[in-house]
């Protein structure tokens, strides 16, 4: 019982810091470019998580080491670069309800290249939740006319690449503490993300003299510590003590609270997305549901 209340408990505390982490990448986006921001967020983080976590890289075996840089790669890496740029262009609450294909791509992918079996009530979750998404850009695409829809490829992308980290995480590196996979993560990434912000113009006057960038570091600092460092520990521990699928469905809660920062922040929602947003969770519920006995 002990277990079950502390697996619970890890969900709904990453749901509440990675909720708002899209809020925070939209007001990072004040002061830089989604470049910048991408690749700020993963050097501090690579800097917190080095510093808590080195001596546990020790741990790595020598054969795991490929999994830890794909992990790295899928799980942090791109989707960093690509949730700054698709906000963009969608609004912030947007980008959270499309995330929630993490688990229904979870599914297809467990299924698919890990072999995980998949019963039908999972298949039909699966396409009800895509229906959702569907529904959801093709309104967001007529509400917001200035908006540019198709960066919505940037967010779906990046649910393909988490299913696949999860998935990689469960089969490849269950016996790893979740502090080493996280330090090895960024022990991996974090020099490409160097040499990328080092061609971004980071260090140039231009940027360092725009009227938002302190702010912006501020929010990419506070993004950096909890939305990934921590979060990420959090999550790979989750990952360990549940299922894959269990895991990814800390995106249950997270729409509901990237929600709440985006109408503080003035973002339009309509009922017909907010229906989309019920079809996609439905999808989701039905995808985790297990047959009784």
């Amino acid at each position: 019982m002990k277990h079950i209340q502390v697996k619970w408990l890890y969900l709904f505390t990453l749901s509440l810091i990675w909720g708002t982490s899209f809020i925070l990448i939209k007001k990072s986006l004040l002061g830089l470019t989604p470049y910048q921001l991408g690749a700020l967020r993963t050097v501090i983080t690579g800097f917190f998580l080095l510093i808590a976590g080195f001596k546990s890289l020790r741990t790595i075996a020598t054969h795991q080491w490929k999994w830890i840089a794909l992990s790295g790669l899928l799980g942090s890496f791109l989707p960093a670069f690509f949730f700054a740029i698709a906000e963009t262009e969608i609004d912030s609450a947007i980008v959270s309800i499309l995330n929630s294909l993490v688990p229904l791509n979870t599914i297809l992918f467990g299924f698919a290249v890990f072999k995980i079996a998949s019963s039908r009530r999972q298949i039909l979750g699966v396409i009800i939740g895509f229906i959702g998404t569907a529904i959801l850009i093709l309104k967001g695409a007529e509400l917001n006319p200035n908006q540019n829809y198709l960066y919505a490829g940037f967010v779906i992308a990046s649910t393909v690449m988490y299913a696949l980290n999860v998935n990689i995480i469960k089969r490849y590196l269950q016996d790893v503490k979740p502090l080493g996979i996280a330090a090895g993560n960024y022990s991996v990434i974090i020099l490409p993300a160097v040499v990328v912000l080092f061609f971004t113009d980071f260090f140039s006057d231009t940027t360092w003299s725009h009227p938002d960038f302190k702010l912006s570091l501020v929010y990419v600092t506070i993004l950096a510590f909890f939305g990934t460092a921590l979060a990420k520990v959090f999550f790979n521990k989750l990952v360990q003590i549940s299922t894959p699928v269990f895991a990814s469905s800390v995106t249950y809660v997270m729409p509901i609270v990237a929600l709440t920062w985006g109408f503080i922040d003035g973002e339009g929602f309509s009922l017909l997305q907010g229906f989309a947003a019920v079809i996609i969770l439905i999808g989701v519920y039905l995808s985790q549901k297990k047959k009784k006995a």
